[in-house]
């Protein structure tokens, strides 16, 4: 799924590409991809003749914000946007096309059919689901230490569950936390609640720090990730633990593990993050 670097970068090169660009019209393949409104002809009628005025991010979620309205996309595990020439045949996985004025399309592909949109008069998105039920993303404002220790301090829940949790830091997913843990050497399987004042600033810091550097590079490209130009992110060349599994660790020698924390597939350095 892309995290909050690969969303930065696709959102980045949205920008450049769709800027300005009006939609004359959509075609929508795949109804359910539509959340609200739940009417199709409402929303097709509602975003013709918009606009695409700036692009925004929220967490995993792009905002497209048009002249009167904001779409918020989330694109799950594999969906992407390509704008292309409008005679482009369309691909079987294509499940949405913006036709602009221009003669390009912007055209939302999804293997999964997992990705999901919503359509808000501008000044409403983030006073209803599913943005409202967002904590704040590293690089907001709301992101501070006193934030990130109230919030962990108050859950028993294992520290990899807890950092996955939208609703406490916005943008964090399976690989991000991983780097982050493996960075503070801390195990995942550590109860939120019992770490010290110390482990939590280096959750604080290298959260902050791993997203940002994973952003300079374009985002990590796992198995299907594209940004907007199809091009593929470079930070996986800088990950230390995240499919990591059976090579050396870079701090210390001692082979990379992969085992299941909250559900989900977790490496660690059974050496330096011990429990």
């Amino acid at each position: 799924m892309p995290e909050l670097p690969e969303v930065e970068t696709i959102k980045r090169t949205l920008t450049t590409l769709t800027e300005n660009k009006t939609i004359e019209d959509v075609t929508i393949l795949w109804p359910k991809i539509i959340q609200k409104p739940d009417d199709i002809e409402k929303f097709i009628h509602l975003i013709k003749g918009e606009s695409i005025r700036k692009m925004d991010r929220k967490g995993k979620f792009l905002l497209f914000y048009l002249d009167q309205y904001v779409l918020v996309s989330h694109l799950r595990m594999e969906g992407k946007y390509r704008v292309v020439e409008k005679s482009e045949a369309i691909d079987k996985h294509t499940h949405l096309i913006f036709h602009f004025t221009d003669g390009t399309d912007l055209r939302y592909n999804d293997v999964r059919k997992f990705g999901t949109m919503h359509l808000f008069p501008i000044g409403e998105e983030m006073r209803q689901k599913p943005l409202n039920q967002l904590g704040p993303d590293p690089f907001e404002a709301g992101y501070t230490l006193d934030y990130v220790s109230e919030k962990l301090g108050k859950t028993t829940r294992f520290i990899k569950a807890a950092l996955l949790d939208q609703s406490i830091i916005a943008g964090l997913g399976n690989i991000y936390v991983d780097e982050v843990l493996f960075l503070s050497k801390i195990h995942p399987a550590r109860r939120a609640n019992t770490l010290t004042v110390a482990e939590v600033e280096k959750i604080y810091h290298y959260t902050y720090e791993v997203l940002s550097k994973a952003v300079e590079q374009g985002g990590t490209t796992i198995r299907s990730y594209l940004d907007g130009l199809g091009e593929m992110g470079m930070f996986q060349q800088e990950l230390f633990a995240y499919g990591q599994e059976e090579k050396p660790c870079q701090h210390c020698g001692d082979k990379i593990e992969k085992l299941k924390v909250a559900g989900r597939g977790t490496h660690i350095c059974p050496t330096c993050q011990k429990k």
